[in-house]
């Protein structure tokens, strides 16, 4: 059969579409921007239809409508990182959270996450019959493989972002045409602790360089100090839309990398239509799937790798928390580790993590200990440089009581005093 024909013999609409969600199966979301959001609100209204169905995805940017309390019993959110609208669930009970790193997350859904139903969002089919997975590539792309049954809401707004992107039509049980904004990510505000956090760290970025940029105000506020630099390059697991600018500004060019030269490679985008418009059929744009972009193996490959990330706390031996409060999740370890192992393997890379000093000013984000019951997402073995608006705290190949007094130099003021009250109780030694 010509893909033509199997395109419009599997036509529905979106509420004939989720009939084919049975209860007790496991429906996959494509992640973040890329999330399906009419065909996820047809099956919400279709709730009646369901019980015990597991939700899967990693951060939710759609309204997360399963996850508020009147559908318990019908929908349980299985979380592979938590986000805004999903973080009550998890704390009251209501949904659950699997720890993991980014890249292997597509091998779950071959071993102990089998997928039942993923429901998905592309663009239009070009005249080969496919389609690509636009913003959301990631872990988007095993989830269509591996899926009994897949739903695609096929949206002309979604980009098309290169051969890697691309599924065939005749991977889809269900094909549900419906045009609508792709969800969108407002820039960060920046404020001037931001600022002096991204021109400490755009200090250690070299001339040639490639990123890995996380998200949020930090990685954008670097970006605003990097316009003197001459040829980075891109491989990271997403972006925003503040690399756009420093593409135009002839910053950005990929031209040094000796691994994919010329090409941005990433595998999802979170921003504004701007950035979609900038990807779109965009020759120099690979996303690829995650369990490529983010293996520690592959960016290892690429000399000179500056991967920057952000955190809750760290503490005086240099372990770093960036998913919990104590025991209360509040995030995942996302692709951070998969990017600070890769980095040190790297050849001339580095990672940095980057924080302000406080909390509003009222707690200091380096302690003593961590909270108790905090998970420890990366290890101090593994940590580089810790960056805040004081300034830069070099970790690896130091001796913890180095480690401590470069973490208490860039501590705030205001809470300096009580830290090296600690450092001298630890190490037996006057602090200088």
């Amino acid at each position: 059969m010509d893909w033509k024909t199997y395109y419009d013999e599997h036509l529905a609409t979106a509420q004939e579409a989720v009939d084919v969600i049975k209860s007790g199966d496991r429906v996959v979301l494509a992640h973040a921007c890329g999330e399906p959001c009419h065909i996820v609100e047809a099956m919400v209204d279709n709730a009646e239809a369901y019980q015990d169905v597991e939700i899967v995805h990693m951060v939710a940017m759609g309204k997360g409508r399963y996850c508020q309390p009147e559908y318990a019993g019908v929908f349980r959110h299985n979380a592979l990182f938590v986000g805004g609208s999903t973080r009550a669930a998890v704390a009251e009970g209501r949904a659950d959270f699997i720890p993991s790193f980014f890249f292997e997350i597509p091998r779950l859904f071959e071993t102990t996450l089998p997928v039942d139903v993923a429901m998905v969002m592309v663009s239009p089919p070009n005249e080969k019959g496919m389609c690509s997975l636009g913003v959301s590539v990631d872990y988007t792309y095993q989830a269509v493989l591996q899926a009994k049954k897949v739903i695609a809401q096929v949206n002309p707004q979604m980009p098309h972002t290169g051969a890697h992107s691309l599924v065939s039509v005749k991977e889809f049980d269900c094909i549900v045409e419906y045009e609508e904004p792709i969800i969108e990510l407002a820039p960060p505000t920046i404020g001037e602790v931001e600022k002096a956090i991204g021109e400490n760290c755009a200090s250690l970025i070299d001339d040639g360089a490639t990123l890995q940029l996380g998200i949020g105000a930090i990685p954008d506020a670097v970006l605003l100090f990097l316009k003197d630099k001459k040829d980075l390059g891109i491989h990271s697991e997403m972006i925003s839309d503040g690399v756009v600018e420093l593409v135009e500004a002839g910053v950005i060019t990929n031209a040094r990398k000796n691994f994919h030269p010329g090409k941005f490679v990433i595998t999802f985008l979170m921003g504004t239509r701007r950035l979609y418009d900038f990807v779109d059929h965009n020759p120099n744009v690979e996303l690829r799937p995650v369990d490529y972009v983010n293996n520690p193996f592959i960016i290892a490959q690429n000399d000179n790798l500056v991967s920057i990330n952000s955190c809750v706390q760290v503490d005086l031996m240099g372990q770093v928390a960036s998913e919990s409060i104590g025991p209360k999740q509040i995030s995942g370890v996302g692709g951070q580790v998969d990017f600070v192992r890769g980095a040190s393997a790297s050849k001339g890379g580095i990672s940095i993590m980057a924080m302000p000093s406080t909390v509003k000013g009222k707690f200091s984000k380096i302690v003593p200990l961590l909270d108790e019951g905090a998970a420890i997402t990366t290890s101090r073995n593994d940590v580089d440089y810790v960056v805040t608006e004081y300034g830069i705290a070099p970790l690896k190949g130091r001796t913890l009581k180095e480690r401590a007094a470069n973490l208490i130099k860039i501590a705030h003021p205001d809470f300096r005093d009580d830290l090296v009250e600690e450092f001298e109780r630890r190490f037996k030694c006057a602090f200088a």
